[in-house]
């Protein structure tokens, strides 16, 4: 990981209270240090809780986080990761229907879809404007957003706690 730092939240929008040990373990072995989420639970799904982790470390931590995450049966989350000092920032969404989706953020907290990404969308689309809008939509997360929406919803006003990372 770089020695750039930067700094991101773990937004868990709705686990099962069983995994709700293993993701406070899974982020220990990613931040390398101990974490305590605060578990509430998700107005949006009955028997779900949600928790909010502020973190601070090296660029990259976001990534190194999602992928910890990543397919865990019933986990709905976001992580995101500010931009910093030769980095982008990101964020990652993940639903148990969907799977995981990474979208680049800019500066000014915009989604940003890389050239290439966008000439491939056109190029297979040959046209088609609706088919076009569909890609678009793909690249942005629209999908995921629409899923995870109510779920951040129903977290206002939840806790955050900030956890800095030296390193």
């Amino acid at each position: 990981m770089s020695r750039v730092v930067t700094r991101g939240v773990v937004f868990v929008h709705g686990a099962p209270a069983a995994l709700c040990p293993h993701v406070t373990w899974a982020v220990e072995a990613v931040l390398g240090e101990r974490v305590h989420f605060d578990w509430i639970p998700q107005p949006a799904a009955p028997r779900m809780l949600r928790s909010e982790l502020s973190w601070s470390g090296p660029a990259g931590t976001g990534a190194h986080l999602a992928s910890a995450l990543r397919g865990w049966d019933g986990l709905r989350y976001e992580i995101t990761e500010e931009p910093s000092a030769g980095s982008d920032g990101a964020r990652w969404s993940h639903t148990p229907s969907l799977g995981i989706h990474h979208t680049m953020i800019s500066v000014s907290g915009d989604a940003v879809i890389h050239e290439d990404r966008l000439r491939e969308a056109i190029a297979r689309t040959r046209g088609d404007v609706i088919a076009l809008q569909e890609e678009i939509d793909l690249l942005l997360g629209a999908a995921w957003d629409e899923e995870l929406e109510p779920f951040r919803y129903a977290g206002d006003g939840a806790p955050v706690r900030w956890l800095h990372q030296v390193g």
